[in-house]
């Protein structure tokens, strides 16, 4: 599919936390959709979901609302959301009557959940990335092909509502602590889907943001390098905390990622594409 992805953000210099702010607000919470009949349709898919598992869980999330910037600074704009909307509303069967027809991302997804993921390109020492394959037992795109990643997680710094425990808004301190969420959080995933240590990690670098065609799912990625081999890696991979949730990891030369970006989901294409995007520049991230 040649539209599998769309590049929301892309910053192929690499961005650092200290140029990456966020601006953590209810009006880029979701706007409910306003057929009764639809927005029903999301309690509906979940209550069917749950029955069906039992394990799922209705975490917060964070919804992707749009940016400022470019680079070298930018600013994210986040809301909340949860992972019960998310099942209703990116992955309904119906989900592109939640749609907007709009030229502008944001209002077209305005009905959406849009929780927004993360991913990371991760070159080892003898310049590899990993790439993992996903098990059979988990929500998306079972059984392809993807770079480590999940979701910055909203409870992770305290943040269960817009509103604080003194019944004030979030505001300032709130802002910077979703921000290093943000990169914090990348890590926390490299580290427990691969197994590597944190040490061996070097600081996180903002390189673009994807957005899935298919059911409009956005996705942050970002560059690490780890300063291990690749056999090494492999080795730890096995002890991995998060390991169930793939088969398999892959330490692969950049020049043969091109064949095997097919079978990723289409954010992680559009990762695949941001990754080449920044080698295009020649920079040379450390």
């Amino acid at each position: 599919m040649a539209n599998a992805f769309k590049l929301l953000l892309s910053c192929p210099s690499g961005l650092s936390s200290s140029q990456v702010s966020v601006r953590f607000d209810e009006s880029y919470d979701r706007v409910p959709h306003p057929d009764a009949e639809l927005e029903n349709s999301i309690y509906e898919i979940w209550d069917k979901r749950v029955q069906q598992s039992s394990s799922l869980f209705n975490g917060k999330k964070f919804r992707y609302g749009g940016h400022d910037g470019a680079g070298p600074n930018v600013c994210l704009h986040l809301g909340l959301t949860d992972y019960r909307t998310f099942v209703g509303t990116n992955l309904n069967p119906l989900w592109e009557r939640f749609l907007v027809s709009s030229e502008d991302d944001c209002k077209q997804c305005q009905h959406t959940s849009s929780p927004l993921g993360n991913g990371a390109v991760v070159e080892t020492v003898d310049n590899t990335i990993l790439v993992l394959q996903r098990s059979n037992n988990v929500g998306e795109f079972p059984g392809y092909l993807v770079f480590p990643g999940g979701h910055p997680e909203p409870e992770e710094v305290g943040i269960t509502s817009h509103t604080c425990e003194n019944g004030s808004q979030n505001s300032e301190p709130s802002n910077s602590k979703v921000s290093q969420e943000m990169f914090d959080s990348i890590v926390r995933e490299v580290v427990e889907e691969i197994g590597v240590p944190a040490a061996t990690l070097s600081e996180p670098l903002l390189i673009g943001i994807s957005r899935r065609v298919l059911n409009v799912r956005p996705a942050a990625f970002f560059f690490i390098k780890c300063n291990l081999q690749s056999t090494q890696v492999q080795e730890l991979y096995s002890s991995a905390q998060d390991g169930y949730e793939s088969t398999k990891l892959y330490t692969i030369h950049p020049s043969e990622l091109e064949n095997m970006a097919s079978k990723m989901p289409g954010c992680h294409r559009g990762g695949f594409a941001l990754y080449k995007l920044m080698l295009a520049g020649g920079n040379d991230l450390k």
